[in-house]
């Protein structure tokens, strides 16, 4: 296992294994960051939830507004068309 390490280092040169190393090591960090962000996210709907919210309509609203006002209106209006079209409105 040794040697089959020391020829895989032969192929990339100091500066490229130090780089690489460089990225991963950023990679995982940043990976870390955000599973701790994600945690963070799932407290701040937890409270919401205890605080009466309901929190799938909180989910929705903060993907809407990640939308251009623009393409989301032209959603809307295909969608209303759909739902007139099958006589859900």
């Amino acid at each position: 296992m040794a040697d089959d390490a020391s020829a895989h280092s032969d192929v990339l040169n100091a500066t490229a294994q130090t780089q690489l190393k460089s990225i991963i090591e950023r990679i995982e960090r940043l990976e870390q960051e955000k599973s701790e962000i994600a945690e963070q996210i799932k407290e701040v709907f937890a409270e919401a939830k205890g605080n009466g919210f309901d929190v799938k309509v909180l989910r929705k609203v903060v993907r809407i507004r990640k939308q251009d006002r623009a393409k989301r209106q032209e959603e809307e209006a295909i969608l209303d068309l759909y739902l007139s079209a099958i006589g859900e409105i």
